[in-house]
């Protein structure tokens, strides 16, 4: 069986490219600040340097984890991460609004009457 013709393209919304060039932009910014290369970064954040690349070039396919990852450890500001305090309550303050929101979401199904 072949696949020709069949290609599974993920599609990004316009904002999700342009916040994940952002973020890129920014991790390469700052790495370049601090006299980073980035394979050295790339080590400290234990990816290889062709990922770390593809975190600065806004790839949107790369790791969410990997890419705060970086952020934090060039310095770029996520979340009012200077105050972990504040990470901390916010996280506290979601959990609780998650346990009073419900589990799952289940769609209601129309049942079709069509016993005439």
């Amino acid at each position: 069986m072949s696949n020709q013709g069949s290609t599974n393209v993920r599609i990004y919304s316009r904002y999700a490219r342009e916040a994940v060039t952002m973020l890129g932009n920014l991790i390469r910014i700052h790495r370049i600040e601090r006299k980073l290369s980035v394979q050295a970064l790339a080590e400290r954040v234990g990816i290889s340097r062709d990922m770390m690349q593809r975190i600065e070039q806004g790839d949107p396919r790369c790791g969410i984890g990997l890419v705060v990852e970086a952020a934090a450890i060039v310095g770029v500001p996520l979340f009012d991460a200077e105050n972990s305090h504040t990470l901390t309550m916010h996280i506290k303050e979601q959990e609780e609004k998650l346990r009073l929101l419900p589990k799952a979401i289940h769609q209601k199904r129309t049942v079709v009457k069509d016993d005439f």
